[in-house]
């Protein structure tokens, strides 16, 4: 599991759910149901990660939570 936020929510456009990882530039997935979002968003949180390190870029540590409702 991610140690980094991630947000969730219903697209009516896209008639799916978005999971946006704020912290890592351009990091989302999208799903069906929540769950599904918030699956493939570990997904590719991971592959971020992976391809971060093998192009030699820095990676940001997680911060929590960076928005109060």
């Amino acid at each position: 599991m991610s140690k980094y936020e991630i947000i969730i929510y219903w697209s009516e456009e896209d008639r799916a759910f978005i999971a946006e990882v704020p912290e890592l530039a351009g990091c989302m997935a999208d799903g069906e149901t929540y769950r599904a979002a918030l699956a493939n968003a570990e997904i590719i949180i991971e592959e971020w990660l992976e391809t971060a390190r093998d192009l030699g870029r820095k990676i940001p540590e997680p911060k929590g939570r960076l928005v109060f409702a």
